[in-house]
């Protein structure tokens, strides 16, 4: 009988770590109403309709790791404002860029519920670049080079 697998032997992945943290029912889109300027907690029920208990461990869960920050606006009764620190922030292109997957592909552009206005004055249309060329970036220009020891693309090497 083969040996059964556990979390810690499958492919080690910053995608799989990201979404161990990000990846929660409703943590997206606390980011979402954050980012928003809604960080209020009643804001932030009203808005995702998830239940308190549940938002308070997400709130919590994002406070812990950094993505979000927790203050004080009312001390009677003590209410919390969360705000977007910088690793916060720096989710909010994967939030626009889950939207227009969305408004693409599920929505497929009809009745869109948002519209998201960059700088320059048109509606944002998201597109991942690369840092070094700036193109685009695409499936067939991609190429994987694991780096974990251990695996290859196929998965792990023998033992």
């Amino acid at each position: 009988m083969a040996a059964r697998k556990t979390p810690q032997d499958s492919r080690p992945c910053s995608i799989a770590d990201a979404l161990a943290l990000v990846g929660e029912k409703y943590s997206l889109l606390v980011l979402r109403e954050v980012c928003l300027g809604n960080g209020r907690f009643d804001q932030l029920v009203r808005n995702i309709g998830a239940p308190r208990d549940i938002l308070a461990t997400r709130l919590r869960r994002l406070v812990d790791a950094g993505i979000l920050t927790k203050r004080v606006y009312s001390e009677r009764p003590q209410r919390f404002e969360y705000r977007a620190t910088q690793a916060g922030l720096e989710l909010e292109p994967v939030l626009m860029t889950l939207k227009e997957w969305g408004d693409r592909h599920i929505r497929k552009g009809a009745d869109l519920p948002m519209a998201v206005e960059h700088i320059c004055g048109n509606e944002l249309v998201p597109v991942v670049t690369c840092r070094a060329c700036g193109g685009e970036v695409r499936h067939e220009d991609l190429t994987a080079h694991p780096q974990a020891p251990g695996w290859t693309l196929t998965g792990p090497t023998a033992a």
